[in-house]
């Protein structure tokens, strides 16, 4: 090892860190004599590197390296090679040892350094964008834009909060019933990861089955059980896997209401809490939350019907035989979050959100240990695809429900779609009734999650004697406190109690460092571990399975047997006696997570008269402003930790005095409280559901119907609004959104005249349904990767296929692209094909929903396109369009971008665009990626979809919750066509929202073969992989070589569309 001094420095600090170490852990009191005795035996001749002073090289090298990396089996290497005798053995494999920790310290400084120069890049686009803003905002800004001296509530809505009465009292209750007895309200919630049942939930059998199964299934329970509130859902995923327990599978779970009178209200044949579980993904297997992905549009395909039924039922009960829809779509954590924002879309109802815990959040948590890059991490939580997700739901969502506002500040702010600056000012504006030009931002409201207290009794403390009330003397002990005393060699102790699962995140590793290396506090209290449950630990996943490990080792390492508890198995049910036990001891409850996003067990473990000691890092910080019982510390200092603990059961009156603050204030977190702030805000928002009343039967217009119901059905099935050729390619100042707008108007009030002037007979003669109503099957053509020769002929060839059921009528046609309606007209006059094949077109990239029409009376001009467009669809899309605010930061965007090219690499194409779709012209083949695009969008508060075709040659600029896959469920919603019925065809590759079209309870199929373009490279910076969100092994999935239509016939006899 000539000429590598460093490497002989740093090795032998290895070697003197066994005796450091043990001389580090003595003098904290905890080291055990092992530790102590083989570091006097190991031999310490380096001079060099000895201690000087305070410094010490071994301590510094093993704490800042090791430690840092949370490499455990460089410990374990270190231990094997240092007790070998032969020298040149030994000597080789500390070598090899001391480069693996030279490239893990090289690996971390390279992902220190390119995280540095994202953020400063980051931060730069922040900047101009809110220059941007600024710009646009062209008024002075006034004293309330800024946000805290406003008359208007503040981001975090604090002063309303506190000037809202808090429900403490019967009369505050009866009260809030008296006012809101007489709503019927319907409200779904959505949760579709973890294992969720009303009774005996199993709580911390997995990462995915913790505090969110518990928050969402009693905050379900608290609101079906308040007036005002009809019915209640929580959608969940439906689950028969041999490895779970038979429940999940159940389809419908009741829960059970809240035992109260004040909550006691009229029940209805529907009405009340329930538990609805969908099926979507494999049926016979538990899928962990990163890897449902490519079951989301399942799952909202199933949802979506679910919705529309019961909401049909409910109106049969309630609504005097008008649809109850939702009040709201809650989604919760960022899988629920997406197919909230989905459904919320398809229905037009308000989204809230609430995230739990943000993927960015975790993304730069795991960064900053330095152990894996991006594309590691993506790869084992598909982080890139949650974030996304997140992100739509900032776009989607009126508001996000959080639980603190450290949530508010510092997780949300690290969003591209949401800035507290720009909230503040344009809720300012809202108010003021000045322009946003196009911005919207969702309103960031904290509430604190419940809990129900009226079957909680704290126990009696005798501050001088033993604890426990005299009326529990007679009866026995609960089993779980036997499974966990068994554990201790002094059972009277006070008792350390931590409850959580074995997360390297919830740090329990340091609990027991801190506890094993405090002598005073070994001596004073027991420590109890309630890690979830487990039978045996091979067999539980691998980062829970390492966990747990360490804590058996420290166990062992510290000698903490007889002084630490460990229980296997619990029930959900056993929880509340697990806290009466600690609280009998006069013990204190610990969450020392790195980061808790809230904290729910602190609240509970107050609710019984514990103290808490809780990580500053996230909700514990707003929970002990409220409750005041207990101590905040810093997760990663072990001895603030063991101080902490130590003070609250070494002094009496501060253990009381914590315990009687977290009684006294325990109310603030009760369910009442947390439900009449939840519909405050909910009821704030303006009500939105679809906008037409359809009949039972569609195809029908009945003769007892009314003049006034006809006219209202013409409009339900949208005006006969024609888009003029001439309109289209002429080159009018005003812009094409003038012209459909003066074409609209000129229409309204044509048809009015002509409905007016009708009788009932003549409307029922003039007025035509779509013909899709009557269809049993659905093809859908969407293929974007051909030429227009192959795209005719594929059509034709489906159309050959299908010829004896397209004659019968039973199969219907759709035509989905992002063309423009007039350059779809253009293109089937050219190959032959009649417009009236069809029964409806998408275009636009769903933006519009076009029908065929024939009739020659209401046409405004001889040059007019023969097809109706679906105003009604129009009004679903709406929602938080920007608009001409949008499209001029569109041009400014594109200006900039001609600019750093020096050519016009993208040109607003008006003859394309519509009143819901911006559309460009591309030429340069390295265009912004579609990511990039989106993020300068939301960066200024613009939500939006954005799509490139397939060549890449065209950009749509479409509403954010519009798409083709939508407009799919529109139809569903709209004329009743299932969605099941559907086939939709596509090619290998598509626009970029290809991925949206795969997914689904319709089936799919495939056309492959070297007529498939291959899509152009702006298709491939993505966000996520295709793979992360689309499932190629669905059972409505077929592949076909070709386009022939004997190929396309098979095809379509696999699926039963038609008969073999």
């Amino acid at each position: 090892m000539a000429g590598n001094d460093w490497i002989n420095s740093y090795l032998e600090a290895i070697l003197d860190a066994g005796g450091a170490a043990g001389e580090i852990s003595a003098a904290a009191g905890g080291g055990s004599g092992v530790a102590g005795a083989s570091g006097e035996k190991r031999d310490k001749s380096s001079l060099m590197l000895r201690e000087r002073g305070r410094f010490s090289p071994a301590r510094y090298f093993v704490e800042e390296v090791i430690s840092g990396f949370d490499e455990t089996d460089l410990y374990k290497t270190w231990v094997r090679t240092s007790a070998m005798r032969s020298p040149q053995e030994r000597n080789t494999r500390l070598e090899n040892m001391s480069w693996r920790i030279w490239n893990l310290a090289r690996k971390k400084k390279q992902i220190e350094g390119e995280e540095a120069s994202r953020l400063s890049k980051q931060h730069q686009e922040r900047e101009e964008a809110r220059q941007y803003a600024a710009a646009d905002f062209s008024e002075d800004l006034s004293e309330g834009e800024k946000g805290e001296n406003s008359n208007e509530p503040s981001i975090h809505d604090e002063r309303t909060m506190t000037r809202m009465p808090r429900i403490g009292s019967t009369d505050a209750i009866e009260a809030w019933a008296s006012q809101h007895k007489d709503k019927k309200l319907y409200i779904v919630l959505i949760s579709i990861h973890g294992l969720i049942r009303g009774e005996n939930m199993e709580l911390g059998r997995d990462s995915d089955t913790g505090g969110q199964v518990k928050y969402v299934v009693e905050l379900a329970r608290a609101l079906g059980s308040t007036p005002g509130i009809y019915r209640v859902d929580l959608l969940t995923r439906q689950i028969s896997a041999p490895d779970v327990d038979w429940s999940y599978g159940e389809p419908t779970e009741m829960l059970s209401p809240i035992c109260s009178e004040n909550f006691g209200h009229e029940m209805g044949e529907s009405s009340g809490a329930y538990i609805v579980r969908i099926p979507f993904g494999p049926r016979d297997k538990y899928i962990p939350k990163e890897h449902l992905w490519p079951y989301i549009q399942e799952f909202v395909d199933g949802a979506l019907v679910h919705i529309v039924q019961m909401s049909k039922v409910l109106g049969e009960q309630v609504g005097s035989g008008q649809p109850v829809w939702p009040v709201v779509i809650h989604g919760h954590y960022a899988d629920a979050g997406d197919s909230a924002a989905l459904l919320s879309g398809a229905l037009n109802v308000p989204m809230v959100f609430t995230g739990h815990s943000l993927g960015r959040d975790k993304l730069e948590q795991i960064l900053k240990q330095g152990r894996q890059t991006r594309d590691e991490i993506n790869a084992t939580y598909k982080i890139m695809r949650r974030i996304e997700a997140e992100e739509l739901c900032l776009d989607a969502s009126e508001i996000i429900i959080t639980s603190t506002r450290q949530e508010i500040e510092q997780q949300w702010g690290l969003y591209d779609g949401f800035d507290l600056t720009m909230a503040r000012k344009l809720r300012a504006r809202i108010k003021r009734g000045v322009s946003c030009f196009g911005r919207y931002m969702p309103r960031m409201i904290a509430i604190p999650p419940g809990m129900e207290f009226s079957h909680i009794a704290p126990h009696d403390v005798d501050l001088d004697g033993e604890a426990g009330n005299e009326d529990d003397s007679a009866s026995p002990d609960p089993p779980i406190w036997a499974d966990i005393m068994r554990f201790f060699s002094n059972p009277r102790k006070p008792m350390i109690l931590a409850l959580a699962r074995p997360d390297p995140k919830k740090n329990i590793t340091t609990l027991i460092k801190a506890f094993g290396e405090h002598r005073e506090l070994r001596n004073l209290a027991n420590l109890t571990l309630i890690m979830g449950n487990r039978d045996v630990i091979d067999e539980m996943s691998s980062t829970n399975a390492a966990v747990l490990t360490s804590v058996l080792k420290l166990i062992d390492k510290y000698d903490l047997y007889g002084q630490v508890a460990y229980p296997k198995h619990h029930k959900q049910s056993e929880v509340p006696d697990i806290y009466r036990l600690a609280a009998r001891t006069k013990g204190v409850f610990i969450n020392c997570a790195f980061i808790e996003p809230f904290g729910l067990t602190l609240i509970e473990a107050a609710a019984y008269g514990l103290p808490m000691v809780a990580t500053r890092n996230g909700g514990p910080v707003d929970i002990h402003r409220v409750l005041d019982n207990g101590i905040l510390v810093d997760p990663h200092n072990q001895n603030e930790i063991a101080e902490a603990l130590y003070k609250l059961v070494s002094d009496k009156h501060l253990w009381a005095q914590c315990r009687q603050n977290g009684l006294k204030n325990i109310h603030q977190f009760s369910w009442p409280e947390h439900c009449k702030n939840y519909l405050s805000r909910v009821g704030t928002l303006k009500p939105r559901h679809p906008r037409w009343q359809k009949s039972n039967d569609a195809t029908e217009i009945s003769e007892a119907d009314s003049p006034e119901d006809s006219l209202r059905d013409v409009h339900d099935i949208s005006l006969n609004l024609k888009l003029s050729l001439d309109s289209e390619k002429s080159g009018s100042k005003e812009g094409n959104s003038n012209i459909v707008r003066r074409h609209l108007e000129d229409a309204v009030q044509k048809l009015s005249i002509s409905v007016s002037a009708s009788s009932v007979e003549g409307l029922s003669e003039n007025v035509r349904w779509p013909s899709l109503c009557g269809r049993k099957h659905i093809i859908v053509i969407a293929v974007d990767s051909v030429q227009d020769a192959d795209f005719v002929q594929i059509i034709k060839n489906i159309f050959e296929a299908s010829s004896y059921r397209r004659l019968s009528c039973s199969v219907g046609f759709v035509l989905s692209t992002s063309k423009s309606i007039s350059e779809i007209h253009a293109l089937l006059i050219s190959g032959g094909i009649e417009t009236s094949d069809f029964d409806a077109f998408i275009c636009n990239s769903g933006s519009d929903l076009c029908y065929p029409s024939s009739s020659s009376e209401d046409m405004l001009s001889p040059a007019e396109l023969p097809f109706m467009i679906d105003l009604d669809y129009h009004t679903q899309i709406e929602y938080r369009w920007g608009g001409e605010g949008l499209r001029k930061t569109l041009i400014r965007w594109a200006a900039e971008k001609n600019s750093e090219s020096g050519q016009n690499v993208i040109v607003e194409d008006e003859e394309s665009s519509s009143t819901y779709c911006i559309s460009f012209k591309v030429t340069n083949t390295e265009a912004s990626p579609v990511k990039e695009i989106r993020r300068t969008m939301r960066i200024q508060a613009l939500r939006c979809h954005v799509l490139y075709s397939h060549d890449g040659s065209k950009l749509n600029v479409i509403p954010v919750l519009a798409s083709r896959s939508q407009a799919l469920r529109y139809l569903y919603i709209r004329w009743g066509v299932e969605l099941s019925n559907m086939t939709v065809v596509v090619g290998e590759s598509g626009d970029t929202d290809y991925e949206s079209l795969l997914g689904g309870v319709h089936k799919t199929i495939i056309l492959k073969g070297s007529f498939n373009a291959v899509p152009n490279q702006v298709h491939a910076a993505r966000s996520y992989s295709l793979q992360d969100v689309v499932s190629f092994e669905k059972p409505g999935l077929a592949s076909v070589e070709g386009y022939g239509p004997d190929n396309l016939k098979s095809a379509l006899q696999k699926f039963g569309i038609l008969k073999d």
